[in-house]
């Protein structure tokens, strides 16, 4: 797997983006050459006509990115697939044609972007054919040994199947799933049996008790056949972008190369969200006033809601947002959280959640440094306790600011239970440990992504 904005990627994933890219750079190519003919030298060179292709891939590439197309956690199948390419093709030549209108400077001419769609269009089918062909191929796959048995061995061979774009094969394991393991002797005799055999590229160790038990001279021969050794945790941190508290031991935080939050990086971290949230509070000066006619309008109460929250090292602060619930949500229940389809939720109210237009507020709570632009959400002071005393390392989410948004509101649903709050956790931690501007900056992008989309609105 390949780190890019300190989250891994499956190599055939960015074969497939590159080949895409390809794709779409010989299509316009050859549309250039079947309307220039012999003047298609001066057009490339001396028109920048190759830099005018260059960003129509780019654009291609971004539309196909927010169509889920080069999502692993959402598999499609082959008709899903053609419809999407499909939808992507019909965006990117609507917006195409917007910068004809408005730039034709930028263009490469009518008929050549024509073609070009044309021919990309035949070109992406066939390469997505070619692309599902080479996934289905065995020998092209990493072949991987599981050393060790139980729910963790159980759940990487789970996600090594299912996740075909990984690239990963199980060719075999060490004990049944559900024995609790397998005593060392037992273990080394299957090591030492993996010496020297041209079967096995990468061995992943998922021992549910290492001590005593871990044959670690017959892994080290391993490791100098030039095999890949690799422990569970990290395989499944890379895979589903997310730490696993229930096997989490202070020692893995202690020794972690993540986890650097210097004084330095955290001053331009809050440079950049006063930044972005002073320029995105302007953006949104235009449909402000708007909201808060609509929200004043669909019910009885004020405008804004305040609620406390909980922020760095524990410290409560106001959180600001436009009400999308009743005056008296809370009048019969005490604090509860939000549920999906909340009866509690106004007309306006469901419109600004899925469009996250309520948070527009939460623009001041960054101003005023009480928030940063991307972080764990802020939970209530009434739940943050019995959470943290139900949730493994809950309270680390407080070493930084909350966020706007975060790595848990990308990549996981909306949740509102005891359980679903622990899988966000475990996505938090994962963010706090690779945090970065690069990070951030991939967490902006699926935020939009996720709004336009309509998806996991809090």
């Amino acid at each position: 797997m390949v780190r890019l904005f300190h989250v891994y990627y499956p190599v055939r994933t960015l074969v497939l983006l590159a080949g895409e890219a390809v794709a779409v750079c010989l299509s316009f190519l050859a549309a250039t050459l079947i309307q220039f003919g012999p003047d298609s030298y001066l057009v490339l060179n001396y028109e920048e006509g190759l830099y005018k292709i260059l960003a129509i891939a780019v654009l291609v590439l971004i539309c196909s990115y927010y169509f889920d197309l080069y999502a692993p956690q959402l598999p499609l199948s082959g008709g899903e697939t053609s419809f999407r390419l499909l939808l992507v093709l019909g965006t990117s030549s609507f917006l195409l044609a917007a910068i004809g209108f408005y730039f034709p400077e930028f263009m490469l001419g009518k008929r050549a972007d024509l073609f070009g769609v044309v021919i990309l269009t035949g070109t992406l089918l066939l390469w997505r054919g070619a692309y599902s062909w080479l996934l289905r191929r065995p020998f092209l796959s990493e072949r991987v040994y599981v050393l060790g048995s139980g729910d963790r061995a159980r759940r990487v061979v789970d996600e090594i199947r299912t996740r075909k774009d990984l690239g990963m094969e199980v060719v075999g394991w060490a004990g049944a799933f559900g024995n609790g393991g397998s005593d060392r002797e037992d273990l080394a005799e299957t090591v030492r049996g993996l010496v020297g055999k041209s079967n096995v590229d990468r061995v992943v160790v998922a021992l549910s008790d290492r001590r005593n038990t871990l044959p670690v001279r017959e892994l080290l021969d391993l490791r100098l056949e030039a095999i890949q050794i690799e422990d569970v945790s990290s395989l499944l941190e890379k895979i589903s972008g997310k730490i696993e508290i229930e096997n989490l031991y202070p020692s893995s935080l202690i020794y972690s190369e993540g986890f650097r939050l210097g004084s330095g990086f955290l001053f331009v971290r809050r440079c950049v969200s006063f930044v972005i949230a002073a320029v995105a509070l302007l953006l949104c000066l235009p449909v402000i006033p708007i909201i808060a006619l609509a929200v004043k309008f669909s019910s009885d109460g004020p405008i804004l809601f305040r609620q406390q929250r909980v922020g760095r090292r524990g410290e409560a602060f106001v959180l600001y947002k436009f009400r999308t619930m009743r005056q008296d949500a809370e009048a019969q229940t005490g604090a509860v959280w939000a549920g999906k389809d909340d009866p509690r939720v106004t007309g306006v109210g469901k419109f600004l959640r899925a469009t996250r237009l309520d948070e527009i507020p939460q623009l001041w709570n960054v101003l005023i440094g009480e928030m940063g632009f991307v972080g764990p959400r802020p939970e209530r002071p009434e739940f943050v306790n019995w959470l943290a005393d139900n949730i493994p390392y809950y309270n680390l989410r407080h070493i930084i600011r909350p966020g706007i948004t975060g790595w848990a509101q990308v990549r996981y649903r909306y949740g509102a239970s005891l359980e679903e709050t622990r899988e966000k956790v475990q996505y938090d931690l994962y963010y706090i440990k690779h945090m970065s501007l690069s990070l951030d900056l991939l967490i902006t992008f699926e935020t939009i992504k996720t709004i336009l989309l309509r998806r996991g609105s809090q």
